[in-house]
């Protein structure tokens, strides 16, 4: 009996997904929507149908379940669209969510979030984003100081160093505190033969940390402490 009724709520599920939306209905909810603080899912149409683009897929298929509702099953979850007083998605409520309502801003067009603004090198909208994500919440992990700093050493590996030197500003800048932000960009400045910035930066990370090795062995090294 089980089996039947799993089986009914497929099928139910597969006829609904099979219509068409409206035109309008295309428009209103057609963009990206923050799906987590630094994590967009992207809602378009082919042929009328709702397709999205989430974490390396541009495939998926939701379940038409209603005209404004669709079944994900990446998600294990029904996306509903609501227009007022935005455009937004909701998960429809379950027993799994414990109360909690989830709510997805759609994006103004052209926005994105801060990895993304980062990815097209543009470091002035990226650090706008991670700074409002730190207000925000300062323990998000998406703002964690040794992510960004991995993303910069990626970046000078690939012997992109004006990338590198960006996105350690944006580390700098985030966490200003902090000595190993500052000797990662000194480190940075001085693969470019940058000497000036390098040594002002190794500088200020030993006057964070007077402990700090790395910044102690390069300045003792170029004899510059």
């Amino acid at each position: 009996m089980k089996r039947i009724l799993s089986l009914s709520i497929i099928a139910l599920l597969y006829s609904c997904g099979s219509s068409e939306s409206s035109p309008e209905f295309i428009e209103q909810v057609t963009g990206n929507y923050l799906f987590n603080s630094d994590e967009s899912i992207e809602i378009h149409f082919i042929d009328n149908q709702l397709s999205v683009k989430w974490r390396g897929r541009d495939d998926i298929k939701p379940l038409k379940v209603n005209d404004s509702t669709f079944y994900m099953k990446e998600l294990n979850e029904k996306i509903v669209f609501v227009s007022k007083p935005i455009t937004h998605i909701i998960l429809a409520p379950k027993r799994e969510h414990e109360g909690k309502k989830y709510h997805f801003k759609k994006l103004a067009k052209g926005e994105k979030t801060p990895s993304e603004y980062l990815r097209n090198n543009e470091f002035d909208k990226a650090l706008a984003g991670y700074l409002a994500i730190q207000q925000r919440d300062s323990l998000d992990r998406t703002i964690r100081e040794r992510t960004l700093n991995s993303l910069g050493y990626q970046a000078l590996r690939a012997k992109k160093h004006q990338n590198a030197i960006a996105i350690f500003k944006i580390n700098t800048t985030l966490y200003p505190a902090s000595s190993n932000t500052f000797d990662s960009l000194g480190e940075a400045y001085w693969q470019l033969k940058d000497t000036v910035n390098a040594v002002s930066n190794y500088k200020k990370a030993l006057s964070i940390n007077p402990e700090n090795r790395k910044a102690k062995r390069f300045l003792k090294k170029h004899k510059l402490n």
